[in-house]
């Protein structure tokens, strides 16, 4: 089982739990009023892109797993593309033995300067923690990853991972705690996902390669089939018909580009601090190593 050890009170715990548990009731309340794509039916929604005698999917198509194992890994894709919008995915990730193995929930442009927004889950050896990575893609760059410890197991049940993708931000949250923003500063010369249409795409494999401590940690396929699953997605988004104009606008149904939604409120951002304080690992703005002292342009500017 894994221990997460504070360092902070425990009235400070107190008060960061009952502000995530407001701002999960928050978000309920404004998603009973949105205008929801899709709430619903893997099987309507998406199509197998990979292995499918390694996609199991409930009777009524309302969850959906995927497995992993020595033959195959697996994957699907959404039918539609977007351009802009909040997507959530209930996620239960892969439990005990996982080094080696990556869940993947992303959206991707597919396109040789391709623009990507990717979540990544990172297995690890029994009783050590999962590590989250995120990564941004912006016309064809990327090296901008950061990496997360969770302050739950994510193997014992599901929770919510969102994207918020708008004309102003992009926003990674967890159970409705932002733990990465990526502003939009293309007016200084910064790269933002603005004009290509993108799928929302879901995967388990095998990165043997680097996922564990840099590869160190391979998959033991003794221990598989590895398995990780799915529920409760919702997609609030554009739907791509062709004409960028139409995703831009702002109007009642495409409420996620309304100024409300172009930076954090003070509870928002008092939980990204406290994610930002606690729980991150790794973040591609402190590593001037990597970039020979040249850190990206977006790193000397406001996150909101």
């Amino acid at each position: 089982m894994i221990r997460f050890k504070p360092s902070f009170t425990m009235s400070y715990k107190c008060n960061i739990s009952t502000l995530i548990q407001w701002l999960s009731l928050a978000y309920l309340i404004r998603n009973a009023f949105a205008s929801v794509i899709s709430t619903g039916n893997f099987n309507d929604d998406f199509y197998i892109t990979w292995s499918a005698n390694h996609i199991n999917t409930s009777a009524d198509g309302h969850s959906r797993s995927l497995k992993l194992d020595q033959d195959s890994g697996s994957s699907f894709a959404s039918n539609d593309m977007f351009l802009f919008g909040e997507i959530d995915m209930q996620i239960k990730l892969v439990p005990g033995y996982s080094a080696g193995t990556v869940v993947a929930f992303y959206l991707t442009s597919d396109q040789p300067n391709r623009d990507e927004i990717d979540f990544e889950f990172l297995g690890n050896v029994t009783g050590q923690p999962y590590i989250l990575q995120t990564n941004i893609y912006a016309d064809g760059f990327d090296n901008r990853e950061e990496r997360i410890y969770l302050w739950f197991d994510p193997t014992e049940d599901f929770h919510t991972y969102s994207i918020l993708w708008n004309l102003h931000q992009i926003v990674f949250m967890v159970d409705w705690v932002p733990i990465r923003l990526y502003r939009n500063h293309e007016d200084k010369g910064v790269a933002f996902p603005m004009w290509q249409p993108m799928s929302l795409k879901v995967s388990l494999w095998s990165g043997n390669s680097w996922a564990t401590r840099g590869g160190r940690d391979k998959v033991d396929w003794s221990k598989g089939p590895f398995i990780a699953s799915f529920r409760n997605y919702r997609i609030d988004a554009c739907v791509w018909k062709g004409n960028p104009i139409f995703c831009r606008a702002e109007s009642s149904t495409n409420w996620w580009n309304n100024p409300r939604f172009s930076s954090l409120t003070w509870s928002q951002r008092r939980l990204f601090k406290w994610v930002r304080k606690y729980h991150l690992i790794y973040d591609y703005c402190q590593d001037s190593t990597r970039f020979q002292g040249q850190l990206p342009r977006e790193c000397s500017l406001p996150k909101y």
